[in-house]
């Protein structure tokens, strides 16, 4: 079974509320498997290009044995919402006919705290994993992560991969330092960064670069600011993450001198 197909997919039956927390406006819907989800929209925001950060981010958050909650496809139908009385909300759902992204939602997990403290090891491979991904929203004023049971989990990988939103020049976008890492929540705490770095190295590699570019879905690659095929835009994020991957040392420096 290849990745794509580890991915369940849902359909919403119940649009539950709204968390407006979130600047892309995500809810909390509850699907045909009866379980509650957090719904990000292709509507929203970045649109598809946000969902694709999504579950990009999230299956090499998962490969680097980091928590994260399941991931999976979250189908809208097309008169979903139609009685919604907000008309933000309304037009959002609308917008958003077809295939979405979720994450299952953590019951009771509380948002972490930063004065808590984390175990460094995987204090460095969230650093490690936002600074690869060029994620720029695990800030101490929105860290993007839970404490449920006892453990830290990864939420929210919506506002990776940046270089795809002006889709110029993938190459040198993959050789950044990515000078944002400076404002990561957890950096103080990250002091096994080389080890983090030599163990991603044993996770990460071209075949599985090809499977998670491989699963992203044909309707979230029909991009209007963009000429290329369905496989050439894969072939980007492939040749992006293989490149980044190669240079980890650019934005690995980076890291430890902002934490110096």
């Amino acid at each position: 079974m290849n990745l794509k197909e580890q991915i369940r997919t849902v359909t919403v039956m119940r649009y539950i509320l709204p968390l407006r927390e979130g600047g892309s406006l995500p809810a909390l819907a509850e699907a045909d498997d009866d379980f509650k989800y957090v719904l990000k929209f292709r509507g929203a925001g970045h649109g598809v290009k946000m969902l694709i950060s999504e579950l990009l981010g999230g299956m090499i958050a998962k490969q680097l044995g980091l928590n994260i909650p399941e991931m999976v496809f979250i189908h809208l139908d097309a008169d979903f919402g139609r009685t919604e009385a907000d008309e933000e909300i309304q037009d959002l759902l609308k917008f958003s006919e077809g295939l979405n992204f979720g994450l299952h939602y953590l019951s009771g997990a509380l948002a972490y705290d930063p004065s808590m403290k984390v175990d460094e090891q995987i204090a460095s491979k969230i650093v490690w994993l936002d600074a690869f991904i060029t994620n720029i929203d695990r800030t101490f004023k929105n860290t993007n992560l839970l404490w449920w049971h006892n453990e830290l989990w990864v939420i929210d990988n919506g506002a990776s991969f940046y270089f795809h939103h002006s889709w110029q020049n993938f190459d040198a976008a993959a050789k950044t330092p990515f000078k944002y890492i400076k404002d990561h929540v957890l950096l103080p705490q990250a002091t096994m960064l080389a080890d983090a770095d030599a163990f991603a190295k044993t996770k990460l590699n071209d075949e599985f670069f090809r499977e998670i570019v491989n699963a992203i879905p044909d309707e979230w690659l029909q991009w209007n600011d963009a000429d290329e095929s369905h496989a050439d835009i894969r072939d980007v994020y492939f040749n992006f993450l293989k490149t980044r991957l190669e240079h980890s040392e650019i934005f690995l420096n980076e890291a430890k001198d902002a934490r110096g």
